[in-house]
């Protein structure tokens, strides 16, 4: 008879604080990892980079070719 009240507070305990905050802490942290890029976005946003390292690319290139052939455009911008 002891030992079974010794164990019901600890359950109870358990029960009513641990097992709450343990669920609401979990299902909080898989909504987080669920809001994450998904696939078909992260290869949109890998595409995107590589057109903008692209048109970089072509900007210097212009840039280069306006240099030798009107050196003074940068003064009319």
């Amino acid at each position: 008879m002891f030992d079974a009240e010794v164990l019901m507070a600890p359950i109870i305990v358990f029960m009513v604080v641990v097992a709450p905050l343990w669920l609401i802490l979990h299902y909080r942290s898989k909504k987080q990892v669920n809001q994450g890029l998904s696939e078909h976005e992260h290869r949109q946003l890998l595409e995107l980079a590589q057109k903008a390292d692209k048109m970089a690319e072509r900007v210097e290139t212009l840039e280069a070719l306006l240099d030798q052939e009107a050196p003074q455009w940068r003064r009319k911008v």
